[in-house]
């Protein structure tokens, strides 16, 4: 598996998925690891106006990837905690990035609030 990608994805890189981004799912069934933070697991699912479809959608993608969870004596909330109070992240994002970071992973995302972290790694869906 070397040379293969490790991802985390943010929930606008879940949606976009979902709706069918044949390029982001082609790099992700090429990967050798696909995650996503508890944070952007609950986000998605706090989306307005979700239907069955969409939670069956969901449903099966997350039975593909990893949910990260966050303990609160762990590096995740360390990292966390670090990237909130030195580049001034919400924390969800904080814990996404994190998230990445314990990962040694990529961030897909479409936010541009995580670029200029030189820790983190960005691509966008």
């Amino acid at each position: 598996m070397s040379g293969k990608r490790r991802y985390v994805l943010d929930t606008n890189a879940v949606v976009s998925l979902l709706n069918g981004n044949r390029e982001l799912a082609t790099r992700l069934e090429a990967a050798a690891y696909v995650g996503i933070s508890v944070v952007t697991y609950l986000e998605f699912l706090a989306f307005d106006g979700l239907i069955d479809e969409d939670r069956e959608n969901f449903k099966q993608f997350c039975s593909r990837v990893e949910i990260v969870p966050l303990n609160h004596n762990d590096d995740l909330a360390d990292n966390a905690l670090t990237l909130r109070t030195r580049h001034r992240l919400k924390l969800p994002d904080a814990i996404i990035g994190a998230t990445a970071l314990c990962r040694k992973a990529l961030i897909i995302t479409n936010d541009s609030h995580f670029s200029g972290i030189s820790s983190l790694t960005i691509q966008g869906c």
